[in-house]
């Protein structure tokens, strides 16, 4: 008998000079690329000490005498905040001093305006508390009878909670209108002035960076929300910027392929168009932003065709690049047998560059995404860009974020899904023989059934 040792393969190393690693360490080290930088984000998102030069109000108010308003979700500076509710708070000392004494300044009708707004200022905690819907916060009474909820205990704000402070003026607050008003009405308002509660914030990245979560739920508002009178919902701009996108991508392709193979096949066609597209490639396209809309009008098509124009150039060139580099012997074998120049483009060259090509064309509509931005902002503007235009002019970058964030997916999704579409498409090629996919490429396997496939293709070599 011979005792028979089983040997252990050798352990791979991660750093292996030209070796690819197996699939688990590939799939993991692609979760930990897209896992790092959403782990920074929130590392500096949620961790106080690391980076929160602002506080984001959760409850603000007016100031006497100054005209800048803050509402709850603006930011300010940690050196402003504690001189904004110093203010306040001076603003009701001597609103107590007044009452104390008796006095009253101004009309009485001013009065009560200024307290229907303060009546108001408890909008977004109602909100966040869940007390209160957006649409039931529009209504004053209400937003009356939450003052009484907090004032009397029966409301607890926990998300976030007030201060004890603001407690006690909403205490003090509604015992003095209850007294004039028990059921809300306009005109049993009090003609004393109310108190304002104190501005309260939490520590926050600048406006321009918030938070994952905050992008997530915003995001998730703004593509469930129902549009307002005239305006596209954000599924509607969404297809409007992908009708954009691919339209101008595929009038480039429908152009750009044929001259691209034309100038990789004969030298009188590349010295002919390749000079001047060499040439015309460094000329940034949006320069010709304002031509297209003279020449194209002012709505989708000037779009589509800076798309094309930030395209074509170089799709010209990378394709007679790519037609170029065809094995020669290929093309002397076919003429060594009599093949006539038609069928030598037809039967050879096309058929041997069209994998190649594929992977030209993968690259070149990721290409054609970076000018989905700047062809959207020409003449109207239109699609995703529109809403992230209006969006960041006032400040709402929580609404940007998630539209930037549906861009790149889209774009990233698009692509491996077309890589994994690859080996079905050209099965005799080294990818498909190395069965080399993604996670979404084995996703479309498993829709596909690829060993079924591939076993058919086999048995068809094999016969």
């Amino acid at each position: 008998m011979s005792n028979s040792k089983t040997v252990k393969a050798p352990r791979q190393a991660w750093f292996a000079i030209r070796k690819e690693l197996d699939g688990t360490r590939r799939l993991l080290l692609t979760v930990c690329s897209f896992c790092l930088p959403l782990l920074l984000w929130a590392l500096v998102s949620y961790t106080p000490f690391i980076w929160h030069p602002d506080i984001k109000l959760q409850l603000s108010a007016d100031r006497e005498g100054v005209t800048t308003v803050y509402t709850a979700g603006d930011h300010l500076s940690k050196e402003y905040f504690p001189t904004f509710v110093a203010a306040v708070q001076a603003d009701n000392a001597a609103v107590l001093a007044t009452r104390e004494a008796g006095e009253t300044s101004g009309s009485a009708s001013r009065i009560r305006r200024a307290n229907l707004k303060n009546i108001r200022q408890i909008t977004p905690i109602a909100i966040s508390n869940g007390w209160l819907t957006r649409d039931e916060a529009k209504e004053d009474a209400a937003l009356y009878l939450t003052w009484k909820g907090v004032a009397e205990g029966n409301l607890q704000a926990t998300n976030p909670a007030l201060t004890a402070e603001n407690v006690k003026i909403a205490t003090r607050n509604w015992e003095l209108m209850r007294v004039l008003s028990p059921v809300y009405s306009t005109k049993l308002m009090p003609s004393i002035p109310l108190e304002r509660m104190v501005p309260q914030g939490v520590p926050a990245n600048p406006v321009y960076l918030p938070a994952p979560h905050e992008v997530v739920l915003k995001g998730y508002r703004d593509f469930t929300a129902e549009p307002e009178g005239n305006r596209r919902s954000m599924f509607q701009r969404y297809k409007h910027s992908l009708r954009i996108v691919f339209l101008g991508f595929i009038f480039s392709c429908l152009i750009g392929i044929p001259i691209g193979v034309m100038c990789g096949t004969f030298d009188f066609f590349s010295r002919l168009f390749e000079p001047f597209i060499d040439f015309f490639r460094y000329m940034p396209a949006p320069a010709f932003s304002t031509l297209l809309v003279a020449v194209f009008l002012a709505h989708d098509a000037p779009k589509i065709a800076l798309v094309f124009v930030g395209t074509f150039f170089q799709m010209v060139l990378v394709i007679s690049n790519t037609t170029r580099q065809l094995d020669a012997s290929l093309l002397e074998a076919a003429q060594t047998l009599g093949a006539s120049k038609m069928t030598l483009i037809r039967r050879v060259i096309l058929p041997g560059i069209t994998p190649s090509l594929y992977n030209d064309l993968r690259i070149l509509l990721g290409w054609s995404w970076t000018w989905l931005v700047i062809a959207e902002l020409i003449g109207v503007k239109s699609g995703l860009t529109e809403f992230m235009d209006t969006q960041g002019r006032f400040r709402n970058f929580d609404s940007v974020f998630p539209v930037i964030i549906l861009i790149g997916v889209t774009g990233f999704v698009t692509d491996q899904v077309l890589a994994s579409l690859r080996i079905y498409f050209f099965p005799w090629t080294p990818e498909s023989a190395d069965k080399k996919r993604g996670p979404i490429g084995g996703f479309v396997a498993w829709l596909l059934d690829r060993d079924v496939y591939v076993d058919s293709i086999n048995g068809k070599a094999s016969s």
